[in-house]
Protein backbone atom coordinates (compact mmCIF):
# COMPACT_ATOMS: atom_id res chain seq x y z
CA UNK A 1 0.00 0.00 0.00
CA UNK A 2 1.41 3.35 -0.79
CA UNK A 3 1.67 5.67 1.89
CA UNK A 4 -0.70 8.78 2.30
CA UNK A 5 1.29 11.05 3.95
CA UNK A 6 4.74 12.29 2.55
CA UNK A 7 7.83 14.09 3.50
CA UNK A 8 7.74 17.83 2.45
CA UNK A 9 8.87 18.89 -0.40
CA UNK A 10 11.92 21.35 1.20
CA UNK A 11 13.13 18.16 3.28
CA UNK A 12 13.36 16.00 0.03
CA UNK A 13 15.03 18.70 -1.72
CA UNK A 14 17.50 18.83 1.16
CA UNK A 15 17.82 15.23 1.13
CA UNK A 16 18.26 15.12 -2.91
CA UNK A 17 21.34 17.50 -2.02
CA UNK A 18 22.88 15.77 1.04
CA UNK A 19 22.47 18.53 3.16
CA UNK A 20 20.20 17.00 6.16
CA UNK A 21 21.71 15.94 9.50
CA UNK A 22 22.06 12.47 9.91
CA UNK A 23 18.94 11.21 12.00
CA UNK A 24 16.50 13.47 9.78
CA UNK A 25 18.28 11.55 6.34
CA UNK A 26 17.69 8.12 8.44
CA UNK A 27 14.33 8.81 8.60
CA UNK A 28 13.80 10.26 5.28
CA UNK A 29 15.50 7.38 3.45
CA UNK A 30 13.60 5.36 6.06
CA UNK A 31 10.25 6.52 4.32
CA UNK A 32 11.96 7.08 0.53
CA UNK A 33 12.32 2.91 0.79
CA UNK A 34 8.58 2.78 1.36
CA UNK A 35 6.92 5.39 -0.36
CA UNK A 36 7.69 5.42 -4.31
CA UNK A 37 5.92 8.41 -4.97
CA UNK A 38 8.40 10.54 -2.47
CA UNK A 39 11.28 8.08 -4.14
CA UNK A 40 10.40 9.24 -7.23
CA UNK A 41 10.39 13.05 -6.34
CA UNK A 42 14.28 12.39 -5.15
CA UNK A 43 15.27 10.97 -8.64
CA UNK A 44 13.49 13.96 -10.16
CA UNK A 45 15.22 16.23 -7.77
CA UNK A 46 18.54 14.30 -8.15
CA UNK A 47 18.37 15.23 -12.19
CA UNK A 48 17.19 18.52 -11.90
CA UNK A 49 20.58 19.79 -9.37
CA UNK A 50 22.98 17.22 -11.97
CA UNK A 51 21.12 19.53 -14.66
CA UNK A 52 21.69 22.73 -12.76
CA UNK A 53 25.31 21.77 -11.93
CA UNK A 54 26.19 20.83 -15.73
CA UNK A 55 24.94 24.19 -16.83
CA UNK A 56 27.42 26.23 -14.23
CA UNK A 57 30.59 28.35 -15.36
CA UNK A 58 33.79 27.05 -13.52
CA UNK A 59 35.24 29.11 -11.08
CA UNK A 60 38.37 29.45 -9.51
CA UNK A 61 38.61 28.12 -6.17
CA UNK A 62 41.09 28.85 -3.20
CA UNK A 63 43.86 26.64 -1.50
CA UNK A 64 41.87 26.31 1.28
CA UNK A 65 39.31 24.49 -0.96
CA UNK A 66 41.23 20.54 -0.69
CA UNK A 67 41.63 21.30 2.95
CA UNK A 68 37.78 21.73 3.19
CA UNK A 69 36.83 18.62 0.89
CA UNK A 70 39.38 16.38 2.92
CA UNK A 71 37.58 17.44 6.00
CA UNK A 72 34.70 16.59 4.67
CA UNK A 73 35.66 12.35 3.79
CA UNK A 74 35.59 12.03 7.62
CA UNK A 75 32.10 12.82 8.28
CA UNK A 76 29.08 9.82 8.27
CA UNK A 77 27.48 9.46 4.52
CA UNK A 78 24.03 10.38 4.08
CA UNK A 79 21.18 7.51 5.07
CA UNK A 80 20.61 6.11 1.15
CA UNK A 81 16.74 4.25 0.75
CA UNK A 82 18.17 1.06 0.14
CA UNK A 83 14.94 -1.07 -0.26
CA UNK A 84 13.45 -3.45 1.90
CA UNK A 85 15.36 -6.39 3.68
CA UNK A 86 17.32 -9.28 3.26
CA UNK A 87 15.80 -12.81 3.13
CA UNK A 88 17.93 -13.41 6.15
CA UNK A 89 16.75 -10.83 8.31
CA UNK A 90 14.59 -11.83 11.06
CA UNK A 91 10.85 -12.34 11.30
CA UNK A 92 10.74 -8.96 13.11
CA UNK A 93 12.96 -6.88 10.91
CA UNK A 94 11.05 -7.56 7.97
CA UNK A 95 9.11 -4.50 8.67
CA UNK A 96 12.33 -2.50 9.12
CA UNK A 97 13.22 -0.81 5.95
CA UNK A 98 17.55 -1.67 5.79
CA UNK A 99 18.46 2.32 6.08
CA UNK A 100 17.26 1.92 9.64
CA UNK A 101 18.34 -2.21 9.80
CA UNK A 102 21.86 -0.70 9.64
CA UNK A 103 20.99 1.39 12.38
CA UNK A 104 19.51 -0.83 15.02
CA UNK A 105 22.11 -2.70 17.69
CA UNK A 106 20.14 -5.69 17.55
CA UNK A 107 16.89 -7.96 15.47
CA UNK A 108 14.00 -5.71 16.26
CA UNK A 109 12.46 -8.78 18.30
CA UNK A 110 15.86 -8.29 20.73
CA UNK A 111 15.36 -4.66 20.97
CA UNK A 112 12.51 -4.52 22.20
CA UNK A 113 12.34 -8.10 24.71
CA UNK A 114 12.78 -6.29 27.81
CA UNK A 115 9.63 -4.26 27.26
CA UNK A 116 6.71 -5.96 28.57
CA UNK A 117 3.64 -5.04 28.28
CA UNK A 118 4.41 -1.42 28.86
CA UNK A 119 2.38 0.90 26.63
CA UNK A 120 5.00 2.81 25.61
CA UNK A 121 8.54 1.21 24.92
CA UNK A 122 11.76 3.50 23.42
CA UNK A 123 15.17 2.60 21.84
CA UNK A 124 17.31 5.23 21.84
CA UNK A 125 19.32 5.53 18.34
CA UNK A 126 22.14 7.97 17.32
CA UNK A 127 22.24 8.87 20.86
CA UNK A 128 25.43 10.74 20.75
CA UNK A 129 24.56 12.48 18.13
CA UNK A 130 24.26 16.13 19.20
CA UNK A 131 20.68 18.73 19.39
CA UNK A 132 18.54 15.69 17.94
CA UNK A 133 16.75 12.46 19.77
CA UNK A 134 16.04 9.91 17.24
CA UNK A 135 14.17 6.59 19.00
CA UNK A 136 12.43 3.34 17.88
CA UNK A 137 9.02 3.24 18.99
CA UNK A 138 6.61 0.74 20.23
CA UNK A 139 2.97 1.54 21.33
CA UNK A 140 0.81 -0.90 22.29
CA UNK A 141 -2.40 -1.51 20.44
CA UNK A 142 -5.29 1.09 21.34
CA UNK A 143 -2.72 3.01 24.23
CA UNK A 144 -3.11 6.91 24.08
CA UNK A 145 -0.26 8.66 24.46
CA UNK A 146 -0.18 11.67 27.24
CA UNK A 147 -1.39 15.31 25.01
CA UNK A 148 0.99 17.07 24.21
CA UNK A 149 3.06 19.58 22.18
CA UNK A 150 6.68 20.33 20.83
CA UNK A 151 9.28 23.02 21.72
CA UNK A 152 10.44 22.41 17.83
CA UNK A 153 9.62 19.87 15.05
CA UNK A 154 8.78 15.98 15.64
CA UNK A 155 8.71 13.79 12.28
CA UNK A 156 7.12 9.99 13.03
CA UNK A 157 7.93 7.74 10.70
CA UNK A 158 4.83 4.31 11.33
CA UNK A 159 6.83 1.18 10.42
CA UNK A 160 3.74 -1.42 11.55
CA UNK A 161 0.18 -1.06 12.82
CA UNK A 162 -0.97 2.39 12.88
CA UNK A 163 -2.51 5.60 14.97
CA UNK A 164 -4.64 8.64 14.80
CA UNK A 165 -4.78 12.43 16.03
CA UNK A 166 -6.85 15.17 15.16
CA UNK A 167 -4.07 15.72 11.92
CA UNK A 168 -5.30 12.11 10.37
CA UNK A 169 -4.66 8.43 9.94
CA UNK A 170 -1.32 7.15 9.96
CA UNK A 171 -0.08 3.92 8.70
CA UNK A 172 2.78 2.13 7.46
CA UNK A 173 5.10 4.24 5.61
CA UNK A 174 3.44 7.28 6.48
CA UNK A 175 5.67 10.40 7.87
CA UNK A 176 3.65 12.61 10.45
CA UNK A 177 5.38 15.97 10.58
CA UNK A 178 4.72 18.31 13.85
CA UNK A 179 6.27 21.36 15.20
CA UNK A 180 5.23 24.53 18.11
CA UNK A 181 1.90 24.97 16.75
CA UNK A 182 0.55 21.37 16.88
CA UNK A 183 -1.01 19.90 20.09
CA UNK A 184 -1.86 16.77 19.63
CA UNK A 185 -3.20 12.80 21.56
CA UNK A 186 -2.00 10.04 19.71
CA UNK A 187 -3.86 6.80 19.44
CA UNK A 188 -2.58 3.37 18.47
CA UNK A 189 -4.81 1.26 16.37
CA UNK A 190 -6.42 -1.24 18.07
CA UNK A 191 -5.42 -4.19 15.76
CA UNK A 192 -1.88 -4.14 16.26
CA UNK A 193 1.13 -2.95 18.03
CA UNK A 194 2.44 0.41 16.50
CA UNK A 195 6.19 0.75 15.63
CA UNK A 196 7.42 4.21 14.34
CA UNK A 197 10.89 5.56 14.22
CA UNK A 198 10.94 9.52 15.53
CA UNK A 199 13.01 12.09 15.47
CA UNK A 200 12.90 15.50 17.57
CA UNK A 201 14.92 18.29 17.82
CA UNK A 202 13.52 19.67 21.03
CA UNK A 203 11.88 18.49 23.76
CA UNK A 204 7.92 17.79 24.03
CA UNK A 205 5.82 19.23 26.43
CA UNK A 206 3.18 17.56 27.90
CA UNK A 207 -0.01 19.37 28.27
CA UNK A 208 -2.07 20.08 31.16
CA UNK A 209 -1.83 19.62 35.02
CA UNK A 210 0.58 16.26 35.35
CA UNK A 211 2.61 17.86 32.55
CA UNK A 212 3.56 20.82 34.22
CA UNK A 213 5.27 18.58 36.75
CA UNK A 214 6.57 15.98 34.44
CA UNK A 215 8.17 18.43 31.97
CA UNK A 216 11.06 19.82 33.82
CA UNK A 217 12.33 15.91 34.06
CA UNK A 218 11.58 15.53 30.18
CA UNK A 219 15.07 15.95 28.16
CA UNK A 220 15.92 16.11 24.46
Amino acid sequence: MTPMHHADEAILIDYAAGSLREPVALLVATHLALCPVCRAEVRRLESLGGALFDELEPAAVGAECLDEVMARLDEPEPAAATMAPQASAAPGDKIVPRPLRDYLPASLDEVFAGSGRRRLAEVPLLASYPGYRTRLMRIRAGATMPKHTHGGSELTLVLSGGFSDHTGHYLRGDLAATDPSITHQPVADDDGDCVCLAVTDAPLKLVGPLGMLLNPFLHL
